[in-house]
C-alpha cells in the first residue's frame, strides 16, 4: 500500500524530521513538498540533513495546490498561517495531521488567550482530534483532522494524566520546572539563539504564563474531569534536541504512583516507565520516539515525576508519523525509531 504524503513547512527542524522519517517509511509516500521562503529551491539545496531520493524535489510555495494523489498532509508552519493550509487541504478530501497549535483547543477562548489571535475557522475546532496518541487513540483512527500536541504539553501529560484519573493528585499544587534545548525554538535566526548568546548559559523564557499552558491545563481537565491547574515555567539550555520535564507533585498514595504509572504503559512501544530509583535523560531518548518516565517518592505525599523525550520526535514529527499510522489503519510503530542515538 502506498499512501501520497505532503509536508508544507518541509525546511524547518520538524518538517526535515518529517522527510527523514517518511523517507524510510515503507507505506508513506512524499509527493510534495512546500517552504513558502525557500520555494523554487531544491532540498539539496536547503536541507543537509537530506541524502534520499528527495533531495532532487522542488519546494514549492505553502498556499500551492495540492497534486490529487496525495492523501495525507503534514502541515508543519506556524500558528495561524497552519489554518487556511488545513481548511484547503479538508476541502480538497485530505487528512491532515496538524503539528501547529491552530486546532489544538476545543475551548476557542483558551486559543485566543494563549495565542492572541481570533481563529479564523473556529467551527473546525469540535471536529479536530487531540492526537496524544495513547489517550486518543480511537478518536484518531476515526478522524480527518489531527491536531499533534505540542513538546512540552506531551512530555508533561503522559506522566500526569493517569495519575490524575485516579484522584491521588493534590490540584492546588503541581509544578512543572521543564527544559529545552535550543531546536524547540525553530529554525528561524534569532538574537538570542546565537551561539555566543545561548553557550554556557540557560534561560527561563514565557513568564508569566507560557502558551503551552494553557494546552496542558485544558487536556489534563479534558482527560480527567477535573479542574487542573499547573505551574509552569520552561528554560531553554545550550543543547540542540531533547526535553526534560521535572513536575512536583503532592497528593496521596505516592508509593503507589509507580505502579500506577507502570500498569497505564505497560503495553504502550512508545512509552517506558523506568525501574524505581531510576531517573530518565536527553541522552537516552534521543532520536527516539520514546518517553521515559521515572519517579521519585519523596513522602507519603510528595513525589517528583521526570519525564524526558526527544522534542523534535515523540514532541513532534515522531508522534505525528505515530498519530498518522494509525489514521490509516498502519501498526503503529511503522517508520518510527525506538531506540534512541547514544552515545
Amino acid at each position: 500500500m502506498s499512501i501520497g504524503v505532503a509536508i508544507l513547512g518541509a525546511t524547518g527542524y520538524t518538517g526535515a524530521e518529517l522527510i527523514r522519517l517518511l523517507d524510510a517509511h515503507p507505506h508513506f509516500e512524499i509527493q510534495h513538498l512546500a517552504a513558502h521562503s525557500q520555494a523554487g529551491k531544491k532540498v539539496v539545496e536547503v536541507l543537509p540533513s537530506i541524502a534520499s531520493q528527495s533531495t532532487t524535489m522542488m519546494l514549492t510555495k505553502a498556499d500551492a495546490g495540492l497534486p490529487d494523489s496525495v492523501e495525507l498532509v503534514f502541515t508543519a508552519l506556524p500558528h495561524a498561517a497552519a489554518a487556511q493550509s488545513v481548511k484547503k487541504a479538508l476541502d480538497a478530501g485530505k487528512k491532515v495531521v496538524d503539528l501547529s497549535a491552530d486546532f489544538r483547543h476545543p475551548n476557542l477562548t483558551n486559543y485566543q488567550d494563549a495565542y492572541g489571535l481570533e481563529h479564523p475557522f473556529p467551527e473546525l475546532l469540535a471536529s479536530s482530534v487531540y492526537g496524544l496518541t495513547e489517550h486518543a487513540r480511537a478518536e484518531v483512527a476515526k478522524t480527518s483532522l489531527v491536531a499533534n500536541p505540542g513538546c512540552y504539553p506531551t512530555s508533561v501529560l503522559l506522566p500526569l494524566v493517569p495519575l490524575l484519573k485516579q484522584h491521588l493528585v493534590d490540584l492546588s499544587s503541581i509544578i512543572i520546572d521543564a527544559k529545552s534545548g535550543t531546536s524547540g525554538a525553530g529554525r528561524a535566526t534569532k538574537t538570542d539563539l546565537l551561539y555566543c548568546e545561548i553557550n554556557e548559559s540557560m534561560a527561563a523564557y514565557g513568564l508569566p504564563k507560557h502558551r503551552h499552558t494553557w494546552e496542558m491545563e485544558e487536556w489534563a481537565s479534558q482527560y480527567t474531569g477535573q479542574d487542573v491547574k499547573v505551574r509552569f515555567v520552561p528554560h531553554i539550555i545550550p543543547m540542540t534536541r531533547g526535553m526534560l520535564s521535572t513536575i512536583h507533585l503532592r497528593g496521596q498514595g505516592c508509593e503507589r504512583w509507580h505502579s500506577i504509572l507502570s500498569n497505564a504503559y505497560r503495553d504502550e512501544p512508545f512509552v517506558h516507565v523506568l525501574p524505581e530509583g531510576k531517573m530518565p535523560t536527553t541522552g537516552a531518548v534521543k532520536g527516539s520516539n520514546r518517553c521515559e518516565i521515572g519517579v521519585s517518592v519523596l513522602s507519603e505525599t510528595q513525589a517528583v515525576v521526570v519525564s524526558c523525550i526527544d522534542n523534535l520526535l515523540k514532541g513532534a514529527s515522531g508522534q505525528a508519523v505515530q498519530n498518522a499510522n494509525v489514521m490509516f489503519g498502519l501498526d503503529e510503530q511503522t517508520g518510527l525509531p525506538i531506540n534512541s542515538c547514544w552515545p
